[in-house]
């Protein structure tokens, strides 16, 4: 089975059980917590999913570095985890935990790229205009790209808009290759 399947099957699993423990806005914030925690340490990734190292081993240090920190659902869940030998998915399943939280809350992400930064205005503004395209609550992930020269790129799920003035210049460009033929 793939990691994705695997971690997919165990996500479902704890969101079910946090919604009948009325915890799910909770252990949504403990699985961004975890997975910002791996990003800032790429060792502790490499330690939970090193098959090498104890199951105990690996749940003591998840215990002493979210034991306090996190819902007790979210402990229990790492300690199972970890026990059933499934220590390299848990950055996986934190990851669809969330995209299947999002999924149940109406959330989408939508990804703009532009030239230079968007000013609160603009991100207000797209912000508004999709949510109202697409019904759902917008979570605008920015960045910046200087090759666009002008414009933006927007991309909701597998929609994409190109309003950059480097696509411009490759369309017209491409024009003028077939119109000289």
């Amino acid at each position: 089975m793939s990691e994705l399947t695997v971690a997919s099957r165990y996500a479902k699993s704890l969101i079910d059980l946090a919604e009948e423990q009325n915890a799910v806005d909770a252990v949504k914030a403990d699985m961004d917590f975890f997975l910002q925690t791996l990003k800032q340490n790429p060792e502790l990734s490499a330690v939970v999913a090193n098959p090498i190292i104890s199951h105990s081993k690996k749940t003591a240090i998840l215990n002493s570095l979210f034991g306090s920190k996190v819902n007790a659902l979210t402990t229990g869940f790492f300690t199972i985890m970890v026990n059933k030998g499934r220590g390299e998915v848990l950055q996986a399943t934190a990851n669809e935990y969330i995209n299947q939280y999002n999924v149940k809350r109406n959330i989408i992400k939508a990804k703009v790229t532009s030239a230079t930064p968007l000013s609160s205005a603009n991100r207000q503004q797209l912000t508004l205009e999709v949510e109202q395209a697409t019904g759902s609550k917008v979570i605008l992930v920015e960045k910046v790209d200087p090759t666009l020269i002008g414009g933006f790129v927007l991309a909701v799920g597998d929609r994409q808009i190109d309003t950059s003035i480097a696509a411009d210049l490759k369309r017209l460009k491409k024009d003028f290759a077939q119109k000289t033929v």
